[in-house]
């Protein structure tokens, strides 16, 4: 057996799918790098901690990118809508709720492939690469259809929100239908940034991402609004600019992987479906899926019991979510840098570098967070006069991000702290943990705190910390920072006893 921290001298995969030949792994990296290549993991060992940084900075700025395309959709749908009618907004609002619930959980499964990926390809197992991005295919197609019949059939996720209009009813189900159809393209493309990250090449993704933009916004103006003789869809007609985007994406996908030097090395291919295979990624992607819903659900839940706190304070909650959304997504891209890389160099057995990859990614983070927070406190009321003209919402708006950047400090070491555990395959027990401590101790213990038996006991603290806002809302905020340190707090010793197991040389996973 290799030693922990020593580099692999056996045999490789050929790059060719029907090749027999084998290649080391450095070897396989000089082949890669031929073909255009970012440089591989295995090449930083032995380099100053500065390097390591420049290239995890390298790795996160275009996955940062890719996230915010992502949030560019939503952007473009509501304010769009918002200009058509009241009533495709509020379909908007509805439609939109669902349709993240269930791709957030699926896309979540889908991205087991990032670390299994990265090991292959830190191992120099090029073949491997291409073989299980085609099972995650596969993966992706089978949980479309999963997705697709919770949006053809929205009732029960409808049922909770009482009676509603039935013309926002009927524009909500066509908006759904509309992204079913678009599901299998968008999970498929999910596998492609995947692959991407996995590799070091999420430039190429991300340049893809940022042309779906433009199409997007082209494909809403036509549709939306009826222009050029089209019937004026309104928000249904955003659904279907979404899906017809999602298509587009995965076609100029396809020729990428198919033309680009580097991904032509892997051997990229679908074949038969393989239960090892499949049941390798849900055993990793399920939990993961499940991370992400806690999360999500998390939230969504806040927004519900801040409702009851009038149409200002819930605006200023809604402003205040959002930006701790913009804010996760600097240390969910170093996250998913770091990790990948991480998982690269324990595929090449080199757990000394896949350690200091961690301390790499917790540096970039501590700088990410001292320049937001940086942000948040200097440029508050300018931030607000972006989201709102309303002088009721801001003077609750602005007293209420003075939370936030306690929310973030904790959101986006945890953030870092779980993707690390990815790395080392490890996803059921930070679930299991995230459901205490996001759900338990975040959620319900904010409703107690807030408005349940124990309603006004933070009262000295939050008229303190958010003088004129509502107990009840900053307590929530004050909970959910609460679960979020609490789950960072019992992650820490496990990612520090799965590095400490890897560099012992014992196995990767729960």
């Amino acid at each position: 057996m290799t030693a922990p921290g020593e580099r692999p001298a056996g045999r490789a995969a050929s790059l060719a799918p029907s090749a027999d030949a084998a290649e080391t792994p450095s070897q396989a990296a000089a082949s890669m790098a031929r073909a255009g290549s970012t440089a591989a993991v295995p090449a930083l060992a032995g380099q100053p901690f500065g390097a390591i940084l420049r290239r995890l900075v390298g790795q996160a700025w275009p996955i940062l990118i890719g996230q915010w395309a992502g949030i560019a959709f939503g952007v473009l749908d509501t304010s769009m809508t918002g200009h058509a009618s009241p009533t495709d907004l509020a379909a908007m609002a509805l439609a939109v709720s669902i349709n993240i619930t269930v791709f957030v959980g699926l896309m979540g499964v889908v991205h087991a492939l990032i670390p299994i990926l990265a090991g292959h390809f830190g191992a120099g197992r090029l073949h491997a690469v291409g073989e299980s991005w085609g099972q995650g295919v596969w993966l992706a197609l089978g949980l479309s259809a999963v997705g697709a019949m919770a949006l053809l059939f929205p009732g029960p996720w409808l049922s909770l929100s009482g009676n509603i209009d039935p013309d926002v009813r009927a524009r909500v189900e066509a908006y759904l239908i509309a992204l079913a159809c678009g599901l299998p393209a968008a999970l498929v493309f999910r596998s492609m940034y995947a692959l991407g990250a996995a590799i070091s090449r999420p430039k190429v993704m991300t340049t893809i991402a940022l042309v779906g933009v433009g199409f997007k916004a082209f494909f809403n103006w036509l549709l939306i609004y009826g222009q050029f003789g089209l019937p004026a869809l309104g928000a249904v007609g955003a659904g279907i600019a979404t899906a017809l985007v999602f298509w587009i994406s995965v076609g100029i996908g396809l020729v990428v992987l198919r033309r680009d030097p580097v991904f032509s090395t892997l051997g990229l291919r679908i074949g038969r479906p393989r239960w090892a295979d499949q049941r390798e990624l849900l055993r990793l992607g399920l939990p993961m899926g499940g991370s992400y819903l806690i999360e999500v659900m998390a939230f969504t839940f806040m927004a519900l019991l801040v409702a009851r706190e009038g149409i200002a304070v819930t605006g200023a909650h809604q402003i205040t979510a959002n930006l701790a959304a913009l804010c996760y997504m600097a240390p969910m891209a170093v996250g998913i840098a770091a990790s990948s890389q991480a998982a690269q160099a324990l595929g090449a057995r080199d757990a000394f570098l896949a350690r200091r990859m961690g301390q790499a990614g917790l540096a970039l983070t501590s700088l990410e967070v001292l320049l937001t927070l940086t942000i948040l406190i200097l440029a508050g009321p300018w931030i607000l006069s972006f989201y709102t003209n309303s002088a009721q919402v801001k003077a609750i708006a602005l007293p209420l991000l003075a939370v936030l950047p306690l929310f973030h400090l904790a959101d986006a070491f945890h953030a870092q702290t779980i993707y690390q555990l990815r790395a080392y395959r490890i996803a059921f027990v930070p679930m299991c943990v995230q459901a205490f401590a996001l759900s338990g101790v975040g959620l319900m213990g904010g409703w107690f705190l807030a408005y349940g038996p124990g309603a006004g006991a933070l009262a000295p603290l939050t008229s303190w910390l958010a003088p004129g806002v509502p107990v009840g809302t900053v307590t929530l905020w004050l909970m959910a920072t609460a679960g979020m340190l609490t789950s960072l707090a019992l992650l820490q010793p496990l990612y520090w006893r799965a590095v400490g197991r890897a560099q012992r040389g014992i196995g990767l996973g729960d």
